[in-house]
């Protein structure tokens, strides 16, 4: 009994935008994610429709009673979003997969037991169907390029105007990087600092009241992108037009969707609109930029850095260490693409 509710609400959770494909080891998440009679209640809520408490008591009228706390704890939990504004209801909707329950139980960056078990599911599980759910009809996110290390600055485009973007929000809140702590659980991370994990607007909100992130202000938000283009991260937020709702600053050891396009070749990202160029006469061959490539685009022919357009993913983490004078910059593609509009992205996502 218990088994076929996991599965129904597997099948339930893989109608989102980035959805869950059935696997034995997506059941092991979901029961703990999900236990006890949150299960019962996750298949009663919607993933993009609002449901308030009032409309739930009357979907679920035997857990009347106690349906206020089972939802809190699922919203603490990571697998349910709520928010009240002013003169409103509260509302809920379960969150989906990306961004959802994979990242924010890790967003407060404790290390727990269960974080640990979830660690290696998700691990196991991205090679059991959710790397090629990453990759599905159009990727999920797409790399931001660091605006200071464009070679002209005019050339910015304005949906990769990060400053503007941040300086813009209604509320910025920051949590610890999910990839990073599966990585360091499961014996395979890196050193570099996990709180950099950044989320926009209502997004936002959520994870701080229930304790999964603290809120930033613009400036402390680009000062701490400023520290993770110095720590060799590349930004990525959300592969959608007018959208900000997430910034996440990557490493290409621990993030899975680099894990999934370098080891498996799954287009899981998209590029940005720019292609690093190196001035010849003025680079000195310090290697810096090689090492710091997070694709492997770069190499030293000659004791001169050359870049293979074809693999830069435009990002920009080969510039701000340059030793040679700014040697090496971004320059704007010769071809060019806007993030997806909300239509084509869904019907890419959905299909």
């Amino acid at each position: 009994m218990r088994e076929a509710v996991y599965e129904e609400l597997g099948r339930h959770l893989d109608k989102a935008v980035a959805g869950v494909p059935m696997s034995p080891k997506l059941l092991e998440i979901l029961k703990i994610l999900y236990p006890g009679e949150e299960a019962e209640v996750a298949l009663k809520l919607a993933i993009y429709e609002n449901r308030t408490l009032a409309e739930l008591e009357a979907a679920l009228p035997e857990k009347a009673g106690r349906l206020e706390a089972i939802l809190y704890a699922m919203a603490h939990r990571g697998t349910v979003f709520t928010e009240q504004k002013p003169g409103k209801e509260r509302i809920y909707r379960l969150l989906p997969s990306i961004v959802g329950f994979v990242e924010v139980p890790f967003l407060d960056g404790q290390d727990t037991p269960v974080k640990r078990e979830l660690s290696r599911l998700w691990k196991e599980y991205i090679n059991e169907g959710f790397g090629e759910e990453m990759a599905r009809g159009i990727p999920l996110i797409r790399v931001v390029p660091i605006e200071e290390t464009l070679e002209d600055a005019s050339q910015v485009l304005p949906y990769d105007a990060l400053t503007e973007k941040v300086r813009e929000a209604s509320f910025i809140a920051v949590g610890h990087c999910p990839c990073r702590q599966i990585g360091k659980y499961t014996g395979e991370g890196c050193d570099r600092p996990t709180e950099r994990c950044m989320h926009f607007g209502s997004l936002g909100r959520y994870m701080v009241e229930m304790g999964k992130a603290r809120e930033l202000t613009a400036d402390e938000a680009l000062a701490m992108l400023k520290s993770a283009t110095e720590e060799g991260l590349v930004h990525v937020c959300d592969n959608l037009e007018g959208s900000l709702r997430t910034i996440c600053n990557c490493c290409p050891c621990c993030c899975g969707f680099f894990r999934v396009r370098s080891e498996r070749g799954l287009l899981t990202y998209a590029r940005s609109n720019y292609v690093a160029a190196v001035e010849g006469e003025d680079c000195i061959g310090c290697g810096t930029c090689v090492e710091r490539c997070p694709v492997k685009a770069i190499s030293l022919v000659e004791g001169v850095a050359v870049v293979n357009g074809e693999v830069c993913i435009g990002c920009g983490v080969c510039a701000p260490t340059c030793e040679g004078a700014e040697a090496i910059r971004l320059r704007l593609r010769e071809e060019t693409a806007p993030p997806a509009a909300l239509q084509e992205f869904l019907a890419a996502r959905m299909k």
